[in-house]
């Protein structure tokens, strides 16, 4: 009988301690990276610097053009469906308030942070996976090489600043979208950058630190997930096994600190 039970918590607790020790190695990279990205002595390293700007180029760039479109679909969307249907119920004066509320404190940040995690953190996966397996992070790691210093610092720090600047871009271009749709569909009563002034000037203390504290927080935590995914991983494990791994960890991280944040504020 008392194997029996025992046997029955070891299977419970197995997959329990696996997760909590994902979690806990996650929030030590983190911790670790946020201590050593505020040291100057960490960005005189050419090496950090060259991997910083890298990241940076690969996740603006790359992730620009979606982050565009992005915009464009939501505020045709959002923003216009919002301008229409209270326009329609005589509450126009509600509209800023929605917005800051939906659009620019919840779905912009969760939306970036998400594109960035299929455009540059699964990519960051990729390389960093197939450097594992071939042994490239064993060798640096024989060689004296910090794989967090010199990969997973520059990748989160990089991934910060590009949500930051894509989620800004995405706003920005929301709210001119939709008014513009409105605008173009008859609406005279409506300014093309009538929106964005209006939600600039709705937004309360807390909402102008949350949101970008939210897309900085967020873009770093695609980094940071991408990173201890691939380089925690065994060398036996394929880089194919890696990427739904990392992605699914990613949204995990992504939607559940952006809930936590939102409740907490």
């Amino acid at each position: 009988m008392a194997g029996g039970v025992g046997a029955v918590l070891r299977a419970i607790g197995r997959p329990v301690r696996a997760r909590l020790r994902i979690v806990f190695g996650t929030a030590g990279l983190a911790a670790w990276i946020a201590t050593r990205a505020v040291r100057p002595g960490t960005w005189q390293r050419a090496t950090v610097r060259a991997e910083f700007f890298r990241r940076l180029r690969q996740s603006l760039l790359g992730g620009l053009l979606a982050t565009l479109v992005l915009g464009v679909v939501v505020g045709a969307g959002l923003v216009f469906q919002g301008i229409y249907w209270l326009g329609a119920a005589g509450q126009r004066q509600l509209l800023a308030s929605i917005l800051v509320t939906v659009l620019v404190r919840e779905l912009v940040p969760v939306l970036v942070g998400l594109l960035l995690l299929g455009r540059a953190g699964t990519v960051t996966i990729a390389e960093l996976g197939a450097m594992r397996s071939g042994g490239g992070t064993r060798a640096h790691a024989i060689l004296g090489v910090d794989n967090g210093l010199l990969f997973a610092l520059p990748a989160t720090v990089a991934y910060a600043l590009a949500a930051f600047t894509l989620g800004v871009a995405c706003a920005s271009l929301a709210l001119v979208t939709g008014s513009l749709t409105a605008f173009l569909l008859g609406d005279r009563t409506v300014e093309v950058f009538g929106s964005l002034n209006d939600v600039l000037q709705a937004m309360r203390p807390v909402d102008a630190v949350l949101f970008p504290l939210k897309l900085l927080i967020l873009g770093a935590l695609v980094g940071v997930t991408a990173s201890h995914t691939a380089l925690s991983a065994e060398e036996s494990v394929a880089t194919a096994d890696l990427l739904p791994t990392g992605f699914v960890r990613g949204v995990l991280a992504v939607v559940v600190t952006s809930a936590l944040m939102s409740l907490a504020a």
